[in-house]
């Protein structure tokens, strides 16, 4: 059994063949799936499927590109339903920032507060976090461990390589592995898998995105995290059986409320 944590289903293009998508994953022993909240224009899609699917969860949250569309007043409005079980995907992202340099700074500001913001919000309703940083591993891990996340806890989705981000191992987050690991350009996460503590490891796929081996160019679905599952086994030298179970477990004590599909 595996569980997908990030999986973006709500995308439009799982629009036409959706109920395939969850059908095939299934069927490949995908046992659980988590839409993250990225788009609050994707929301209504997020809790449609969770609400035909019981193995399905969504998040509520702003990604870093969607800043100026954050109002907590939208986290509020589905942070009870009973399939939302975690805030965000939220955090900072460096990599598309404007090339003036006030503007960066600005950017850089709100970015930071509508992160902390999320945060806070997150503390307030006892859910996880899902963290998305990219190129911005110092100020992410600042953040994180000035305000206390540690309290509700979280993964570091598509985690970075970044052996700065490592010591959040011990701030109650999670490491989000996903198709990058079989790139054959991934030297870098493939050196600092094994340092990551094994009962920090989960898999995800952040479908459509960033497609696993042998599948790279096609749209990525949570059938794929099985090639996750598959190299992650191969580097940390474990059986695949025992990879899928030791993902799924952690996944379960990050996310309780996938403990009643296992």
């Amino acid at each position: 059994m595996i569980i997908d944590t990030h999986c973006h289903l709500d995308n439009k293009k799982f629009y036409e063949d959706i109920d395939e998508v969850i059908q095939n994953a299934l069927s490949h022993g995908v046992k659980g799936f988590l839409i993250p909240g990225a788009d609050f224009n994707d929301l209504p899609q997020s809790v449609k499927l969770a609400e035909k699917y019981k193995e399905v969860y969504f998040a509520v949250g702003i990604h870093p590109y969607d800043i100026d569309m954050y109002d907590e007043k939208v986290l509020q409005e589905y942070i009870n339903h009973p399939k939302c079980i975690a805030v965000g995907e939220c955090g900072l992202d460096y990599f598309r920032l404007p090339e003036d340099e006030e503007e960066k700074k600005a950017n850089i500001k709100k970015q930071k507060e509508v992160f902390i913001s999320q945060i806070e919000f997150a503390k307030k309703v006892n859910k996880p976090l899902i963290v998305h940083i990219r190129e911005a591993s110092n100020d992410s891990r600042q953040i994180l461990i000035d305000y206390d996340a540690k309290s509700v806890g979280g993964v570091l989705h598509c985690y970075n390589a970044s052996e700065h981000l490592l010591p959040l191992a011990d701030h109650n987050f999670y490491f989000g592995i996903g198709g990058v690991l079989t790139f054959k350009n991934a030297k870098k996460l493939v050196d600092v898998l094994p340092k990551i503590p094994r009962e920090k490891l989960i898999i995800e796929t952040d479908a459509p995105y960033l497609t696993p081996h042998p599948h790279r160019g096609e749209r990525n679905e949570p059938y794929y995290t099985v090639f996750v599952a598959k190299k992650m086994a191969e580097l940390l030298d474990i059986d695949e059986n025992e990879i899928q179970e030791l993902t799924t477990t952690n996944a379960i004590r990050l996310f309780k409320e996938f403990s009643s599909i296992a």
